[in-house]
């Protein structure tokens, strides 16, 4: 896919189905190419109620982009099978996944290979808490990208390279170049609030760039996502 917008929804950052509802209708209304759903502590509970209300109400296809190996659900199209390849803490690399397989052997969704690299976006994530690994600096491009090929190397379809929700610096230029020339679909995500930036990591390689916090702030950036979406085909 070329010039990719995705949603991510956490279940987390909405105090009840009414609100989440409400957020649910203004996405249909932008039309984005797909929407993540995931965190790093969502209950399953929640998580579940998430998934199915966005099936519900949502005609692009819902992504699970999961935080644990209770974020599962029949209800969405696809998995984000991420393996956090970025550190070494081995829960995040294997050890979810096996506890995850149980479950999904009992349903029919696919089931997508992730290399999930973590970049330094300027402040602790909350994804670098749980997962206690170290995220990788700016500007070490080549670590990056030799993770990436790793990745590639170990049968992974997908790079997802995020500096965490919340954070400060979007990942810059130089490193999306980098990640881009591994020749491995590449989504890019966290600190991204603004057009420009999302103009700039599209064109720096970016096949999918994924909108989180921004949104949360602003629900009316949406429109602007509309008309980037619009302009863009």
């Amino acid at each position: 896919m070329k010039n990719g917008i995705a949603v991510l929804i956490d279940p987390d950052k909405f105090n009840d189905l009414k609100s989440l509802s409400f957020f649910l209708d203004k996405i249909q209304i932008a039309q984005p190419h797909m929407v993540f759903i995931g965190g790093s502590s969502v209950s399953k509970a929640d998580f579940s109620r998430c998934v199915e209300l966005a099936n519900q109400k949502l005609d692009m296809p819902v992504v699970l982009f999961p935080g644990a190996s209770h974020h599962i659900s029949k209800q969405a199209d696809a998995l984000l099978f991420l393996s956090l390849v970025s550190g070494r803490n081995p829960d995040f690399l294997i050890g979810h996944h096996v506890e995850a397989i149980e479950d999904l052997e009992q349903i029919n969704i696919e089931v997508i290979p992730t290399s999930y690299l973590l970049i330094n976006g300027g402040k602790m994530t909350s994804v670098e808490y749980v997962s206690r690994t170290v995220p990788i600096p700016q500007d070490e491009i080549s670590i990056a990208r030799k993770t990436a090929m790793a990745g590639k190397f170990l049968g992974h379809q997908l790079i997802y390279a995020d500096a965490g929700s919340g954070a400060i610096n979007p990942i810059n230029s130089t490193m999306i170049s980098a990640l881009a020339s591994v020749g491995s679909p590449l989504i890019i995500g966290g600190g991204i609030r603004s057009i420009e930036a999302i103009e700039q990591a599209h064109r720096h390689g970016a096949n999918m760039v994924v909108i989180g916090n921004k949104l949360e702030e602003n629900m009316d950036f949406l429109l602007d996502l509309k008309n980037y979406l619009k302009s863009s085909l």
